[in-house]
């Protein structure tokens, strides 16, 4: 083969090892956008102390303040099936990696909730 052709099926091979990594880093996420898109996830993740029923008894993490790179790849592990709630996974099954990094953006700017609250203490009778 010629230097040329070489050279050239060396950039090709370079080009296709770089491409796929580049395709995985986030696109900077819209706060905007992601409000909008967070919709769909506020009627859970945003209630303290949610458990939600289906398909067992799950408490439902908070996710505000949480850092946008997690959420992410959280997302992402569900839409793989690497995690295994059901309705995680149908959700982020829907979504692009740009509304991925939009809700994350959204998220992760707002302000940590109160922490769920404590199970109620045991009744005891008032002396």
């Amino acid at each position: 083969m010629n230097k040329t052709l070489l050279s050239m099926l060396a950039l090709v091979a370079a080009v296709a090892t770089v491409a796929p990594a580049a395709a995985q880093d986030a696109k900077p996420g819209d706060q905007k956008a992601g409000e909008i898109k967070a919709s769909m996830c506020i009627g859970c993740h945003n209630i303290p102390g949610y458990q939600a029923s289906f398909p067992e008894i799950y408490k439902v993490p908070k996710i505000a303040g949480q850092n946008a790179k997690y959420i992410v790849a959280s997302l992402n592990a569900y839409k793989k099936g690497e995690r295994k709630h059901p309705s995680m996974r149908a959700i982020a099954t829907t979504l692009s990696d740009q509304d991925m990094a939009d809700i994350a953006a959204y998220y992760e700017q707002l302000e940590k909730g109160p922490a769920a609250p404590a199970a109620p203490a045991e009744c005891r009778p008032h002396l």
